[in-house]
């Protein structure tokens, strides 16, 4: 031991040191790794991408193989700090306090060097840190697999004392809340009107049938009790192009017409109610509570676009159509809905005339509103259930922090309110001066 310079110790305990650093960023790197985006460069075949994902795709075996790496580094370096310090104390110092001294700094060094920077680093740019120890790790598990492999026999032995179980977890794997945090914390990488239609995507199985459908009073469609210039009237005014077809009510439908079929067979000859009958389709029927991910499949597999929503009873209680499922997901098809919408009337002083029959969800989305969607599904339902009686014209409220002025009562429901939205957003920005 005496013939070995302090040069040579010194510069052994550095390569030491250095090694430690290695493992310790490398085990950072691999495991911040971005699995998503690992899978994605794996695909195209990126040289340090596919040797990560192998490694991964064990992870015992490789935090066995990097703890191994690191703990040998690690208490070699500290045995041979013992060796130095010895050798420097001679007989000049008491060796027990230089061996405490030197195994105090050699812990700085290492916590310094070794662990808290390189595992900083790695934690920044993983990619640049895991895919170079990826080409020295697959290696070096080949020839210390003998080894490793007893080590995690032995180590998941104990784990199944405990009732733990050994199984590789697909990591890959989302729930949808996480899905819609991803999506959400995308920022720039996703524009943010792609990221609403993800998540309206995401929120479609919160969303049932009766929370969009067009209620059964605000129907429109053809009565053949009615007289024929009434009913050929209707089919040329009509601003839809399929109708349902009853008799007296919608509780007795017959079935919808297409106009284009009927635009079709008006060219062909005289047409009058019975040939409405034998255009009319099937009824298609929706039970309330269907979720609006799997009405849309429905749709799809029916090749057909709308269908009458009916309670446990089998009473019609509104209609829905495949392009009110796809606003829900894509927003209005329109630019300016609230010039074209009945329901929705914009005023100059940045308030608004609306409809109590709106659905709230529609009056939200229109109009970039909180208002509560669970409960009542109109505003004059939600209006009702807050003031838990039917209210007087004129009366002002406060639903959700929004001035709600209720201007219009007829046959006890509210016909009409003035919402002024603008007010609640001074109000939110004086709370956040003050």
């Amino acid at each position: 031991m005496d013939d070995i310079s302090l040069t040579l110790l010194f510069s052994i305990l550095t390569i030491l040191i250095l090694l430690s650093a290695f493992f310790s960023s490398s085990e950072t790197g691999l495991m911040s790794l971005n699995k998503y985006r690992l899978r994605h460069l794996a695909k195209t075949n990126h040289p340090g991408a596919v040797r990560a994902q192998k490694l991964l795709d064990k992870p015992d075996r490789l935090i066995g193989l990097i703890l191994l790496g690191n703990n040998f580094v690690n208490n070699f370096a500290a045995a041979l700090t013992t060796l130095i310090a010895i050798k420097i104390a001679g007989d000049h110092f008491n060796p027990e306090i230089a061996t405490i001294i030197a195994a105090t700094m050699l812990t700085l060094v290492l916590l310094i060097f070794a662990e808290v920077t390189p595992k900083t680093l790695a934690a920044l740019h993983p990619e640049k840190v895991a895919f170079p120890a990826a080409y020295v790790y697959g290696p070096l598990l080949k020839i210390l697999y003998p080894l490793v492999y007893a080590i995690n026999l032995v180590s998941n032995g104990l784990l199944r004392l405990v009732n733990v179980k050994i199984e590789t977890a697909d990591r890959l794997h989302l729930s949808a809340e996480e899905l819609r945090t991803v999506v959400k914390e995308a920022g720039g990488l996703i524009p943010q009107r792609h990221q609403k239609m993800l998540v309206s995507i995401l929120d479609l199985e919160k969303v049932t049938v009766e929370d969009i459908m067009i209620p059964r009073n605000e129907i429109s469609g053809i009565d053949l009790e009615d007289p024929w210039p009434q009913i050929e009237a209707s089919l040329i005014n009509s601003p839809y192009t399929k109708l349902p077809l009853f008799r007296n009510s919608i509780d007795k439908v017959i079935g919808f017409i297409h106009l284009r079929d009927v635009i079709r067979l008006s060219r062909q000859k005289d047409f009058h109610k019975d040939d409405l009958v034998e255009l009319a389709s099937e009824t298609y029927f929706i039970p309330e509570g269907t979720a609006l991910n799997t009405q849309l499949l429905n749709f799809q597999s029916s090749k057909l676009r709308v269908g009458l929503v009916v309670d446990e009873y089998g009473d019609i209680q509104g209609l829905v159509t495949m392009e009110d499922i796809l606003e829900e997901i894509v927003g209005e098809f329109t630019t300016d809905p609230t010039t074209i919408h009945q329901d929705i009337i914009g005023q100059d002083d940045g308030s608004y005339f609306v409809d109590g029959g709106a659905h709230i969800r529609e009056i939200n989305r229109k109009l970039d509103l909180e208002l509560p969607t669970k409960g009542p599904k109109t505003l004059n339902g939600l209006i009702i259930e807050h003031m838990e009686t039917i209210p007087k014209a004129d009366t002002s409220i406060l639903i959700a922090g929004y001035p709600i002025e209720i201007m219009q009562i007829k046959d006890n429901i509210v016909k009409t309110v003035r919402i002024i939205p603008n007010l609640r957003q001074s109000q939110k920005e004086e709370d956040e001066s003050t």
